[in-house]
C-alpha cells in the first residue's frame, strides 16, 4: 500500500458491455433525479418527469438536495479535520459532483484514501472524474450494490485501498431510503460496520417524512410511480442505525443543523428538509 494515486476502477468486460442494458431508461434513477435537479445534464427523460413533478408538489426538494450534499461535506471534513481520518469508504456515491468526498478530505489530509461504491451504470461512466485526487492519496471506485455489502467488504478496492486495521469513516449519505424493508436496511449498515476496526465513524443521513407527512408522501407516490419507490423512516427507525454506537453530539438531527451556525440555516425551514443525518463513532 503505496503513497501512490492509484486509479481503480471495479468492471469487467462483461460489465462494460451490460451497462447501457443496466441504464433502465424507462425507470427514474435517484442519482439522476438529484443530478436534474441540482442542474446535472447526466439524466433522462423519465428522471426529470420524476423531478419536475416532485418540484411542484414539493418546491423545497432542490433546498433539501443541496443540504443533504452539504451535510456529506461538512462530516466528512469533520471526520478528516477533527478526528483524524484518513481514508474514507463512500456508499452510494452518485454522479461526480464538485466537490466530491475525496477533495473534501484531501484538501485536509493530502494523504486521505477513499474507497466510492455505486452501482449506477452513469456513475460508473464517469467514475474517472471521482479518482483525479492527489499525489500522496488514493481512490478507487467499485462496482457494486450496497445490497451485496459482503461484495463491497471483501472487494479489491476495498483490501487494497484501505488499510482495514486503521479507522475508516464509513460514507452513508441519502441512499437507505432506496432500502424499502427495514430489516435489510439494518443489515447492510451493520454488515459494514462489522468489517471496520475499533475507532471507525460512520456518518450517515436517513429520509424521513416527519416534517412533512402529506406533502412527502405525494413525493413518495411520485417516485414509485415512475419506478423509483423510496421509504420515509421515523426519528426512531433512524436511530436504529446506530445502535452500538457513540452518537457524536448533537445526536441524530435534521441533517442542515448538524454541527451548523444557526444564523446560517436561520432561512431554511424545518419543513423543507426531510433527512435525519449524525455521526458515530465504533467502540
Amino acid at each position: 500500500m503505496g503513497g501512490t494515486n492509484q486509479h481503480t476502477v471495479g468492471t469487467t468486460a462483461q460489465d462494460a458491455d451490460s451497462l447501457a442494458d443496466r441504464l433502465q431508461t424507462h425507470k427514474a434513477h435517484g442519482a439522476r433525479v438529484y443530478d436534474y435537479i441540482l442542474g446535472g445534464k447526466d439524466n433522462y427523460a423519465v428522471d426529470r418527469e420524476v423531478g419536475d413533478a416532485s418540484l411542484k408538489v414539493w418546491p423545497a426538494l432542490a433546498v433539501h438536495m443541496r443540504e443533504g450534499r452539504a451535510f456529506m461535506h461538512r462530516s466528512a471534513r469533520y471526520l478528516a479535520q477533527e478526528k483524524g481520518i484518513r481514508q474514507f469508504l463512500d456508499i452510494g456515491t452518485g454522479i461526480p459532483t464538485s466537490p466530491n468526498l475525496h477533495e473534501v478530505v484531501q484538501e485536509v489530509r493530502p494523504d486521505a484514501r477513499v474507497v466510492y461504491v455505486d452501482n449506477d451504470p452513469i456513475v460508473l461512466a464517469h467514475a474517472r472524474a471521482l479518482m483525479a485526487g492527489t499525489p500522496e492519496g488514493r481512490t478507487s471506485y467499485l462496482d457494486a450494490d450496497m445490497r451485496d455489502p459482503e461484495r463491497i467488504v471483501t472487494s479489491p478496492q476495498v483490501r487494497e485501498t484501505l488499510d482495514l486495521t486503521q479507522p475508516v469513516g464509513l460514507m452513508v449519505i441519502s441512499v437507505v431510503h432506496f432500502l424499502l424493508d427495514d430489516d435489510e436496511a439494518y443489515r447492510v449498515v451493520r454488515r459494514l460496520v462489522d468489517v471496520l476496526p475499533s475507532g471507525s465513524w460512520v456518518a450517515l443521513t436517513v429520509a424521513t417524512d416527519d416534517f412533512a407527512p402529506e406533502v412527502l408522501a405525494r413525493v413518495a407516490q411520485n417516485y414509485a410511480d415512475h419506478g423509483e419507490p423510496l421509504k420515509w423512516r421515523t426519528r426512531a427507525q433512524a436511530e436504529r442505525f446506530f445502535d452500538g454506537l457513540e452518537v457524536e453530539e448533537p445526536g441524530v438531527v435534521q441533517m442542515h443543523t448538524w454541527r451548523r451556525d444557526p444564523a446560517e440555516i436561520a432561512h431554511i425551514s424545518e419543513q423543507d428538509i426531510a433527512m435525519y443525518g449524525a455521526v458515530a463513532r465504533k467502540p
